[in-house]
């Protein structure tokens, strides 16, 4: 289930449909495995299915959901995958030395606040995703050339229409000086920064079977539509088609990066089967260890991850805080809710000294927050933590999934806001968890030492005097020799106390801090595992 991750790209593991729907034309080729080693030797396969129109054709705002509905109620048929054997065979640094010609890029020198460049097919991304820009409610076919790219190993450059895998959008986050700011590459993976920050953790259009035994299905981008922005537009619509065995999808995002970047996704999904392990909105990122489990990974950095904790705003209002974990085994978690007010996963510490890293900068991910739109009825929000050798591996796993199952043949819209940035979108009134720390009790190997950091705004407006308790309890297991402590470097208390686990593999805990008046805090949660 782990995802190799390096550096820009991502791998897929889905499969691709070739098509002829509505007027437009879309050919993709099989999506690249993870371990390309243990394939086949790749061999050039004959493109049997037409090319993209490149003609322009009539597009409206239900141009993709329309066909994606039509799609959905076709056979699935997965196309060729071939390419050759220079480009399917191409190393991971090879991949990378392909680079787009920014002169050439989609809507240079328009004087526009976007433009777009593109990713070649090879490597791990095998299939073929067609691209199309829309004007004046026209589509028309972006067409490839290998004169787009710019080549170190003049070797890899092929004179064929070899196709698109991908997509880079550059954005002006300084007057007529564009940066880049989101990637769509690979399966359904796509990412992005706010001003400021670097690549880190992943969204994905839609997850199937994510921590079933079924094995997980990743639906893949088949083919993207990029409205042309206005001249003085700070928002670009893009429109993205979703296709797998089990469904299609039809994705309007409409993207507006700054100091937060935000998406607005509109998304509707057709079932060709039930599906009842669907997961909406997914997140993936990875988490190798911090102050609470860096005991079992000697390394010389205090943490490395792209994110450090699962955070919920439940639909009653709660403010669930869950520290994310590197398990000896896999792990799931499922947290029943109903009409969520939002869930992410979020990177809070944004010091240096946190990671003390000078390539990963992992200070400056982006934490990535999803608010829905409407009213998603009842559900659980999903956590799967896999665990893994080293951090180039993507290991944690977070969505929506409905009580309800996707039925076939019926249409499933979901809408959300996500939130690329430094942290949640609003502010809270309660205190916050600065930091979890985990370590031995000396002479007690039985036990383990807990260490919980509270700051925020109640220590801002109530009394130096105050008096604090914790409420906190364990199932199973014991909770002994609970210490609180003014925390004056952080403005904030610290919370102390002892974990007998006694012979339970799995303790589950709650903690909040508290005064005579009732709890101040988030409520903190933590799953305990050997």
């Amino acid at each position: 289930m782990d995802i190799r991750r390096r550096d820009l790209v991502r791998a897929s593991m889905g499969t691709g449909l070739s098509l002829s729907v509505l007027g437009l034309a879309s050919r993709q080729a099989r999506a690249g495995e993870p371990q390309p080693s243990s394939q086949a030797p790749a061999q050039e396969e004959p493109e049997t299915d037409s090319q993209p129109d490149p003609a322009s054709t009539p597009f409206d705002s239900t141009t993709v959901s329309e066909l994606a509905r039509a799609l959905s109620r076709r056979p699935y048929k997965a196309p060729p995958h071939g390419l050759p054997a220079v480009l399917a065979d191409m190393s991971f640094d090879q991949f990378n030395s392909i680079i787009y010609d920014p002169a050439k890029a989609l809507w240079a020198g328009d004087h526009l606040n976007f433009d777009v460049e593109f990713f070649p097919r090879g490597y791990l991304y095998k299939p073929r995703v067609n691209m199309y820009e829309v004007q004046d409610g026209r589509a028309t076919l972006i067409p490839y050339s290998p004169d787009l790219f710019q080549y170190r190993n003049p070797k890899l450059k092929v004179d064929k229409d070899i196709g698109f895998s991908g997509l880079r959008l550059r954005y002006a986050f300084d007057p007529g000086h564009l940066q880049e700011c989101a990637v769509f590459l690979g399966a359904s993976y796509f990412r992005a920064t706010a001003r400021g920050q670097v690549y880190g953790l992943s969204a994905r259009g839609f997850a199937k079977d994510t921590g079933t035994l079924k094995g997980e299905e990743f639906p893949l981008f088949r083919a993207f539509w990029l409205e042309k922005p206005a001249a003085d537009s700070h928002a670009l619509v893009m429109y993205g088609l979703l296709d797998s065995p089990s469904l299609t999808g039809a994705f309007r995002f409409t993207i507006r990066p700054g100091d937060t970047t935000l998406f607005d996704v509109q998304s509707v999904f057709y079932p060709r089967v039930d599906i009842a392990g669907a997961g909406i909105a997914p997140l993936t990122g990875m988490y190798f260890f911090d102050f609470n489990d860096h005991d079992h990974v000697d390394d010389w950095r205090p943490a490395a991850h792209d994110s450090e904790a699962l955070q919920m705003w439940t639909g009653a209002g709660q403010q669930l805080y869950r520290p994310l974990t590197n398990p000896t085994d896999l792990q799931l978690g499922a947290f029943v809710d109903s009409g969520p007010y939002g869930f992410g996963l979020m990177q809070r510490r944004r010091a240096f000294h946190d990671y003390e890293d000078l390539v990963l900068k992992y200070e400056k991910r982006p934490s990535l927050w999803i608010e829905p739109v409407g009213n998603w009825g009842d559900g659980t929000v999903n956590l799967v933590e896999i665990p893994t050798p080293s951090e180039v591996n993507d290991n944690i796993v977070a969505f929506w999934r409905p009580k309800e199952t996707l039925k076939a043949n019926q249409a499933y819209s979901y809408t959300y806001r996500m939130y690329w940035g430094w942290d949640t979108p609003w502010p809270t009134h309660l205190a916050r968890v600065a930091a979890t720390r985990v370590g031995n009790v000396v002479d007690h190997p039985e036990l383990r030492q807990f260490v919980i950091d509270f700051t925020g705004a109640p220590f801002r407006t109530l009394p130096p005097n105050t008096p604090y308790h914790l409420i906190i309890h364990t199932t199973p297991g014991e909770i002994r020799k609970i210490t609180l402590l003014p925390n004056p470097h952080i403005h904030g208390m610290r919370a102390m106390f002892q974990l007998a686990p006694g012979d339970a593999k799995l303790c589950e805990m709650q903690a909040q801090l508290a005064t005579d008046k009732g709890p101040i805090s988030e409520t903190w949660l933590y799953r305990w595992t050997p």
